[in-house]
């Protein structure tokens, strides 16, 4: 069966358009982009465009490539202390001459739309309240809207990264899975991966996941987003994976959607955080 992101993104859309004309909520996002990375734009053109569906306006600051590091950081504090921006976005990825993780982290916790602070890691990692990082909490909303369990699911992430694989091993851990971290290091990962209930593969290596990887009856996630021959292509053989998998997301289709989605309610959430 087709986990389809693009549905339940539209589904929530609409029930948080709704909320924000009820509760008469009137949020601002703010999205930084240093340069002018093609793929970066559009990631910025779909968040405009689900912002403008639901009600929330945007500010953009369009930077050029060799914007120092202390200039960015200038602005970010700007955009802290201002009551009128509720969520703060500093796209990736940024030129060489600014560290992302040093630059990102200075945002304000309550308007960490990406939830990359120390602040909201730290409470990812203590199973308190914080805004998640967007992927992973698609994957979770996704999961859920499908009603497949999580607690004590045997879960494997290929892949290790700040942005999907390391915090989403806490959020899993934090729903009662249990949860096996696979990466670049570790050896027979076919082996390892086909004793996945729900096989979550983010990586960046297109097809990496073929049928060999996958048990019959398996959940598997495709986060990975590649460009082959112009065209996008995740971590799984869609082709080869399907017929093995009761569940398995699009790709593209599946989490991106998500990921959009969650911006819009975290970027809801921080307005009732109030900002500063």
């Amino acid at each position: 069966m087709l986990l389809d992101g693009k549905k339940v993104r539209d589904e929530i859309l609409v029930k948080l358009q709704e909320q924000i004309m009820q509760e008469k909520i009137k949020a601002t996002l703010a999205i930084i982009l240093v340069g002018s990375d093609e793929a970066s734009q559009i990631y910025i053109r779909n968040k405009e465009q689900a912002c403008a569906k639901i009600g929330i306006n945007v500010q953009k600051y369009i930077l050029k490539e060799d914007t120092l590091e202390k200039d960015v950081i200038k602005l970010i504090d700007k955009l802290n202390k201002q009551e009128d921006i509720t969520g703060i976005i500093l796209q990736s990825p940024v030129p060489k001459q600014i560290d992302f993780a040093k630059v990102s982290g200075l945002i304000n916790p309550h308007k960490d739309i990406d939830g990359f602070t120390k602040e909201n890691t730290y409470n990812l990692y203590l199973n308190k309240k914080c805004l998640m990082p967007c992927t992973v909490k698609g994957i979770i909303t996704l999961l859920n809207y499908y009603d497949i369990p999580i607690a004590g699911a045997h879960v494997v992430i290929v892949g290790r990264g700040n942005i999907v694989g390391h915090p989403l091993s806490l959020a899993m851990l934090n729903l009662n899975a249990t949860v096996t971290v696979a990466h670049s290091h570790t050896q027979n990962l076919a082996d390892i991966c086909q004793r996945a209930d729900i096989l979550i593969a983010a990586v960046g290596k297109p097809k990496l996941i073929t049928k060999e990887y996958v048990k019959k009856g398996a959940v598997v996630i495709d986060v990975g987003v590649s460009r082959v021959d112009g065209k996008i292509v995740g971590d799984v053989d869609y082709a080869e994976v399907a017929p093995l998998a009761s569940y398995i997301t699009p790709n593209p289709g599946g989490v991106g959607p998500m990921t959009v989605a969650m911006i819009m309610e975290n970027i809801v959430d921080a307005y009732k955080l109030g900002g500063i």
